[in-house]
Formats: structure tokens, sequence, C-alpha cells
């Protein structure tokens, strides 16, 4: 599957008359090598602690073309904060991301999906991708994330939470 991955980043960046550097290739296996959610600078650090020569900036120009061409999706972790992660033709999944640990954690819910499915069939609207991320607090950071903040606090962020968005 992987080679199959990589043909589809050469021939976009062909597309754009960019090569598939050492650099880029080197960043694209760091990606595929496991199924994980990684910053740009754990790449770096990765990279480098295997002796590869490679700046910040071109990891994080190769994490914007493999996120363009499609291969690789980005979860936002902050305000300026992003994990990547590869994509595989056929997978989907949605996102659960601690505010308190930036643990990103991955679900399939198919109740989600059909509800999707049925939105977009009641709009007439055609949907090409869509990104579903809950942020929170997890397992793990909830018994620390309640003793430090006032009940009063998490309540709040609770109740603001159930309250229904609507959009006019």
């Amino acid at each position: 599957m992987k080679l199959r991955e990589r043909d589809i980043f050469r021939k976009y960046l062909e597309r754009r008359g960019l090569k598939l550097t050492t650099e880029r290739q080197a960043v694209f296996d760091e990606l595929f090598a496991r199924h994980e959610h990684l910053e740009a600078d754990e790449i770096l650090v990765r990279l480098r602690g295997k002796g590869k020569k490679i700046s910040r900036a071109t990891i994080y120009r190769t994490l914007e073309l493999l996120f363009d061409s499609g291969i690789v999706g980005r979860v936002r972790t902050g305000e300026t904060g992003y994990r990547y992660e590869r994509l595989r033709a056929g997978e989907h999944h949605d996102h659960l991301i601690c505010n308190e640990c930036g643990r990103v954690i991955e679900f399939f819910e198919p109740r989600i999906e059909s509800l999707q499915d049925e939105v977009c069939e009641r709009y007439g609207f055609l949907p090409l991708s869509h990104s579903h991320q809950m942020r929170g607090i997890c397992k793990q950071c909830r018994p620390r994330a309640l003793r430090s903040e006032s009940s009063t606090s998490i309540g709040a962020a609770k109740s603001a939470a159930r309250r229904p968005h609507v959009v006019h």
C-alpha cells in the first residue's frame, strides 16, 4: 500500500514541477512507517536521530505538500499546531482530541456516518470529504483536570458544550 501512496505523491509533485527529493522521501517514510499522529518537530527529532540532515522548514513544507496531495491528514492540536497522520484509501476514522495532553484517539462510529449521510441527502448535498473532531479531556487526564480546575469552570464548559449551536 505504501508504494501506491508514494506514487500518488510523486505524481502530485510532478504536476507542480517538483521532485521527490531525498528529504521529502525521508518525511514520507517516517509518516508511513507506522500509523501515528506526529507533530512536525517529532518528525524532525526522529529523522535527525537517524542521521538525516533536514531542516525544520523542509519538514513543514513537505508536510503541507503531503497534506495537499491527499495522502496525509492533519488534526489541529492547539492554536497553531497540527498532528499529521498517513491516510489510506478506503479507511476512515474520526478523532477525539484531549485538550490537556494532546492525545489523539481514533474512532469509527457507523451511526455517525449514517447520520451524516442522512443530513446530506436531506439537503441535496454531495459530500466530498469531512472531518469530525471532538475536543475534551481524555480518561487519563480527567482526574488531574478535575483536581486542578474548579468544578464550576468544568461544569460551565460542559454546559456550554451541550447547548445547541444554531446557524441562521
